[in-house]
């Protein structure tokens, strides 16, 4: 996270002190570098050099308008995986004709909000899907760009909440069955075959799945040939990882360069689109939050502080590691290890456990890589408020949500009549 780094002592964002965000924005709250999240898209970006391509940002990775708006801005296109995320990126100028939309449950107003938008391609996970989208096409009168998101069954070797590409996951359709769907497809009048897709997970550190993964497709690929169906453009999902606890991802070049090459050992060159979402958001946010209170038990130390698992539900839901620092460093006090833990009324509301720290009540505390899958998971479990998010842009620190209100939260809820 090299553009959260100590200087003085102090955990900086950019050129921008953390400590004061948090004094006028309260905790918890999310703050997130634009540097960073330029710095990532871009790496992916000239990692393709000239080859053909487009990346279309995960919106589930985080989707607050501004972070999307700066994508935008640099040519980004868009996954997505519902009408709300469309038109989130519609807001923030993102340009249609650059989306790609997944999910497994699309409705038939989603479809046709879609098809009304001139996406670039319907990713469609089933069989009855294709059926779907095809009678809303017709009720349009207009044509529907589809790709299957087809399923390799290759083990990513990640958490299997996050796998989504084998066998038994949700996601995708067998290879044979996308086979005879892509025949069916081909005959419907609605219906113009783009592309094919293929994702397999999330947080993957080395690049054999990838590779495995893309020799299935394109044998895929060849066999729809001899159909007469022909594919013009492949996207290869997300899923690279990031540094949480020590782990090595491949370079964005690495990465890249072993789609480009495998698709050339095939004599296949196609257009390549990826739909990365973690790698780009993930190390460019943190969660700050204040320690209430300290607590000795007789087995554990406790710091407990003001953010919970309705702020960050990954740990929770994932047991997911998130690295924790205090915002000032104290290299002279006595360093104690500590469950971090919330004020949910749940026992799984622990940011982290077992971790060492020199700290007291009333300091700050960074939970890093905390800008992907963290907000947009947020909740108001025991009617807490969900926390501000800001971005830093240098030495300005920009609102781009503010703190939920207590009316806010109520907004929808009404008594019954007398």
């Amino acid at each position: 996270m090299s553009f959260f780094e100590y200087i003085n002592g102090e955990l900086y964002a950019e050129q921008t002190s953390l400590s004061s965000i948090a004094t006028e924005h309260g905790t918890p709250c999310y703050v997130y570098s634009r540097a960073a999240i330029e710095t990532q898209w871009k790496s992916l970006n000239e990692a393709f050099g000239d080859h053909p391509h487009t990346i279309c940002y995960a919106v589930k990775a985080n989707s607050n308008i501004a972070v999307l708006n700066i994508l935008a801005r640099l040519g980004s296109g868009f996954d997505i995986v519902s009408e709300g995320e469309l038109r989130r990126v519609l807001k923030a100028g993102g340009d249609p004709n650059k989306v790609v939309f997944s999910g497994v449950a699309k409705s038939k107003n989603e479809l046709a909000f879609a098809l009304q938008n001139n996406v670039r391609s319907i990713n469609i996970e089933s069989v009855a899907e294709l059926e779907r989208v095809q009678e809303v096409a017709a009720s349009l009168n207009t044509t529907a760009s589809i790709a299957f998101r087809v399923n390799p069954n290759v083990d990513p070797e990640t958490h299997p909440y996050i796998s989504t590409g084998m066998d038994k996951a949700k996601f995708g359709v067998t290879m044979e069955a996308a086979f005879e769907a892509y025949k069916r497809a081909d005959l419907l009048p609605n219906i113009e075959v783009h592309g094919i897709a293929c994702h397999i997970g999330s947080q993957i550190t080395k690049t054999s799945p990838f590779s495995d993964a893309l020799e299935i497709v394109l044998s895929m690929v060849k066999r729809l040939a001899t159909q007469g169906i022909e594919i013009k453009q492949l996207d290869l999902g997300g899923g690279l990882g990031i540094d949480y606890q020590g782990e090595v991802p491949p370079s964005a070049d690495d990465y890249v360069q072993s789609m480009i090459q495998g698709i050339k050992a095939h004599g296949i060159d196609l257009p390549i689109a990826i739909e990365p979402g973690r790698y780009i958001a993930g190390n460019s946010g943190v969660m700050l939050t204040q320690i209430e209170f300290l607590k000795h038990n007789t087995s554990k130390n406790f710091a407990i502080v003001d953010a919970g698992m309705n702020d960050l539900l990954r740990p929770a839901l994932y047991q997911a590691f998130h690295n924790i620092k205090p915002i000032k460093e104290k290299p002279t006090e006595e360093a104690k290890v500590f469950d971090v833990v919330g004020p949910v009324c749940e026992s799984a509301c622990v940011l982290g456990y077992d971790r060492t720290l020199a700290v007291k009540p009333g300091d700050l505390l960074a939970v890093l890589s905390a800008g992907a899958y963290s907000f947009v998971m947020a909740n108001n479990y025991n009617s807490r408020n969900r926390p501000p998010e800001i971005m830093v842009d240098g030495t300005q620190a920009h609102v781009i949500r503010k703190r939920e209100s207590f009316e806010q939260l109520i907004a929808g809820e009404t008594q019954l009549p007398e």
